[in-house]
């Protein structure tokens, strides 16, 4: 029979970062509500969160992967807002910071949750930041959790 190793949504004792962008300010403060709302709602001390501001998307990732490299958190939660102009500006913005937290990812040994939106227009991104589309926050701080305790799930089956 195969062992099923998974995690629960319960964050009790868990340590998180969240960095998020100011740039499009309107839309990563409700991403960080929705972030804030699912670990309390998991159980998070909200003493246990550190909450880190950088200019936009573009330095997320350097925040993220200094973040890591402390070795203080269980996971990592990226946040915002990255809308469509008329120049190609966004594809630059949006790819590397999709690509710089990826790679944090990677390396850092801890789970860092993606919730960079990448939107046409605001009224998309608003859509996704507590609108009809739900909240993307609440939605990385969610696989956030979920990651943090598979990872003490597997780091304790290895031993």
């Amino acid at each position: 029979m195969p062992q099923v190793i998974e995690a629960t949504l319960d964050s009790r004792g868990m340590k998180f970062a969240i960095v998020v962008g100011r740039f499009n300010s309107l839309i990563t403060a409700r991403l960080l509500d929705g972030a804030l709302d699912a670990l309390k709602r998991t159980g998070c001390d909200m003493d246990g969160v550190d909450i880190v501001r950088v200019p936009g998307a573009w330095e997320i990732p350097l925040a993220a992967r200094t973040l890591a490299a402390q070795g203080r958190h269980d996971a990592i939660i990226t946040l915002g807002a990255v809308i469509r102009g008329d120049t190609p500006h966004f594809d630059y913005v949006a790819g590397e910071a999709a690509r710089g937290i990826a790679h944090v990812s990677r390396q850092a040994g801890i789970p860092v949750a993606f919730g960079v939106l990448t939107a046409n227009t605001m009224e998309q991104a608003a859509d996704r930041a507590g609108g009809k589309s739900g909240n993307k926050g609440f939605d990385a701080a969610m696989t956030a959790v979920e990651m943090a305790g598979l990872m003490r799930r597997l780091r304790e089956a290895g031993r």
